[in-house]
Formats: structure tokens, sequence, C-alpha cells
């Protein structure tokens, strides 16, 4: 009875350290591969250095920017009407854009539609013939919106890491429009025509901007990581660039100039 009790206390001895050894073993091992991750990370590897995580597919821009119409600039126009009224002071434009990033040109950036919309109002009271306020006001409501092809050059950022994004945009833009007063849609009797014409109306033309973005997430990736995993979104920028927005009526007689060539600048999220 002592031989058998011996040896399973030695058969018991021999084999229950082998599973222990191998728990060791696997647990040393995933402590070197979560040390080598954390070390790649702290090193800045492509893992750390991509700023791609999720899917990709859109862009949305936060746009403001100074806006002045061309009204001044129609052929034929007696005088300068819109600065007399309203001065020389541009006004401010608030708008939004939203990009469907279609295609990925390899080595370059993505490509697709973008849609744009903003809105700039302006008023002054009305003056007399004499140059005394009547106590009336008259305004102008522009609402500019463009349906262009958006070009967006991320190789920089996406394959070297350098934190800058050119862009280009070119496409085709309406301007719809409504001059006021206190009663509402103002009218006027024009040259030739009977009946008074009310003051709104609708402007084609056409949209061309380039620019310029900085890529926030280089300044804080873990920041950036943590929105992309709670939101979705893969980079913010900020951004500047310079448009033309050239509403002189394509294929119309007798269009209000109400587009501008200015500058605009804001914030863009891509997701």
């Amino acid at each position: 009875m002592s031989l058998t009790k011996t040896m399973l206390a030695h058969r018991h001895d021999t084999r229950s350290p082998m599973p222990r050894k191998l728990l060791l073993a696997a647990v040393a091992l995933g402590g070197v591969l979560v040390t080598r991750d954390a070390s790649a990370i702290e090193l800045g590897t492509p893992a750390q250095t991509h700023p791609f995580r999720s899917a990709q597919h859109f862009a949305l821009e936060i746009r403001v920017s100074p806006y002045t119409p061309n009204v001044d600039d129609e052929p034929g126009l007696q005088g300068t009407p819109f600065k007399d009224r309203f001065g020389d002071n541009p006004r401010i434009a608030m708008g939004l854009e939203f990009d469907w990033q279609t295609f990925r040109i390899p080595y370059v950036g993505t490509i697709g539609p973008g849609l744009g919309a903003s809105i700039v109002s302006m008023g002054r009271p009305a003056v007399t013939a004499s140059g005394k306020q009547s106590g009336d006001e008259y305004g102008l409501s522009i609402y500019p919106m463009y349906l262009s092809a958006v070009l967006r050059a991320d190789t920089f950022w996406r394959g070297l890491g350098v934190p800058l994004v050119p862009y280009a945009k070119l496409g085709f833009a309406v301007g719809f429009w409504r001059a006021s007063n206190a009663l509402g849609t103002s009218k006027s009797t024009l040259p030739g025509e009977a009946q008074p014409v009310p003051g709104r109306g609708m402007t084609f033309g056409t949209h061309m901007a380039g620019g310029l973005a900085f890529a926030l997430d280089a300044i804080d990736s873990g920041a950036s990581r943590n929105m992309d995993n709670f939101l979705g979104i893969n980079n913010t920028y900020v951004y500047a660039e310079y448009y033309w927005l050239n509403l002189n009526g394509l294929g119309q007689d007798k269009a209000l100039y109400v587009g501008t060539n200015t500058w605009a600048a804001g914030l863009a999220f891509e997701f």
C-alpha cells in the first residue's frame, strides 16, 4: 500500500507542473506581445501614424466667408446701385458643404461630388431723394448653392504623415436671391414692363475653388483615435480656401449678378 501511494504521489507530482508551466509560458508570451505592441505605438509604427482606421466615405465642411455680391459688375448697368444702397463693406456668409468621397485615386487622394449651400443677408434704412431716411428699410438676401467635383490630395497625410491636404473644386452653381422692404418682397417696374416685377429670382453660374487643409489629428493622435472609435470621425481639419462663385447668369438674359470672389475658412470632418 505504501508503494502504491508513493507511485500515485509521484505521478501527481510529475504531471501537474506541466500545465502550470504551459500557462506561465502563455502569460509570458502574451506579455511580450502586449509590450511589443505598446512599444510599436510609442515608436510611431505605421499602425500609429496611419490616420485612417474606420471606413471613410464622406466629408463635412463648416464654412464662413466675407461676401460682397458683384451686382454692380453687370454690363450696361448705370452707376453702382448696390454700393450706393448697401455700402462696400463685405457681409458674412455662413454655409455647409457635404462631400461624397466616391473614388480613391492611388497615390493621390479622393474624388467625388460635393454639395454646398450658404446664406448671406444685408439691409439698410431707405432714404428719400433728398438723402433723408424715409422710415422704410430694404434688404437683399442671397442663398448660393453649388454642385462640384471635389479632389482632395490626402496622399501627404495618408502616406507620409505630413498633415497638409491640398484640394480643388469645380462645378456649377445657382444663387437664389430676394430683395425686400418693410412690406415683404419688394416690387419694381422695369423699363418696357407694364406690371411690377417681384424682387426675387435665381441666377446660374459656375463654381471653382482651391484650398489647403491642416489635419488637427497630428496635434493629438490620442484624441483622434478616440473620436474615430466613438464617433467614426477619421480626420478633423482646419482649412482656408479661395473660391470663385461666378453667378452671372449662365444661359440667362438680364440676370442679377449675385456671385462673388472671396476666401473662406472653417472646420472639416471626414467620416
